[in-house]
């Protein structure tokens, strides 16, 4: 499976540079954490399974903000700036509220793809532009590029097979239980792919980087509607259920509008608050399983 094959892949920390971490969102630890999904989504739209490509992105974003950083809260108070997190923000919750225009006629074509795809090109730009700015002077980078990039490379190898193992079993469970690939993307799906995301905020809270876990699971998630909605649709162009539009879609901004107000009013997230989050994910998928 993905979740175990994305180990060989370079940690979060790799290409870190010395000095005080940013609070903002990581382009380079994003990337690499957001690999599982997006061979998943990719092999499920080649595999015709629509549902599963565009519920695994819903479902990850809605557990990267309720599941990982509520977890990651948990284990100590998360430090939000807001100036140094609103752009990242922004970004996140714009390219959350792109979506309802292209799913409304029921279809997410190549040209919308390449349009998600164009976003995130300008999403790294400007986001590479904004860390060569505030990491001028820092230190070297951390780890040795050759054995990182070999563990790139391994990680990769194993990520592309797991991903159709994962995609294989997926239609697979739907068919043999009757459940919706749309359900099996947003939950089962959702969840492996997003364990990357998960191991690197706990990681980070765990060593006293909480800044870091706000910003993984705020890079995370554009990369995942830009990045990997973008090119699922490049691979095939994909069937939007109703569900994702009136349900899933609405609860994916939902929560990425209220991750924005804690960060803007409170500018730290809390273990009261992780509870919360927490709380939230739980009745999501409860509301999943009864209906």
């Amino acid at each position: 499976m993905p979740i175990c094959c994305a180990a060989p892949l370079p940690a979060p920390g790799d290409f870190r540079c010395s000095g005080h971490s940013s609070g903002s969102a990581l382009p380079g630890s994003s990337s690499v954490a957001t690999a599982p999904e997006m061979l998943v989504s990719v092999q499920a739209a080649l595999a015709g399974a629509g549902g599963i490509a565009i519920g695994n992105v819903l479902g990850s974003n809605i557990a990267n903000i309720l599941l990982i950083l509520g977890l990651a809260a948990l284990l100590g108070p998360i430090a939000a700036p807001f100036a140094r997190l609103r752009a990242d923000l922004a970004w996140m919750t714009g390219a959350a509220l792109l979506l309802v225009p292209l799913f409304l006629d029921g279809r997410l074509s190549r040209a919308e793809g390449s349009l998600l795809v164009l976003g995130i090109a300008v999403y790294l730009a400007l986001a590479f532009r904004r860390r060569e700015a505030a990491e001028t002077g820092l230190g070297e980078v951390v780890a040795p590029l050759l054995p990182a990039l070999l563990r790139a490379l391994a990680g990769l190898v194993l990520l592309i097979l797991g991903a159709r193992l994962m995609v294989d079993a997926s239609v697979g469970l739907a068919r043999d239980f009757a459940i919706s690939e749309a359900v099996i993307g947003l939950t089962i799906v959702a969840v492996g792919t997003s364990l990357p995301e998960l191991a690197a905020s706990v990681a980070a809270a765990l060593k006293g980087e909480r800044d870091i876990a706000i910003g993984n699971v705020v890079g995370s998630n554009i990369f995942n509607v830009l990045a990997i909605l973008g090119a699922s649709a490049l691979a095939a162009p994909l069937a939007v259920a109703p569900g994702f539009l009136m349900r899933d879609l609405p609860v994916v901004i939902g929560v990425s509008l209220a991750l924005c107000l804690i960060v803007a009013l409170r500018g730290h997230l809390g273990r009261g608050g992780g509870a919360a989050l927490l709380a939230g994910y739980a009745l999501y998928i409860g509301a999943m399983a009864a209906f």
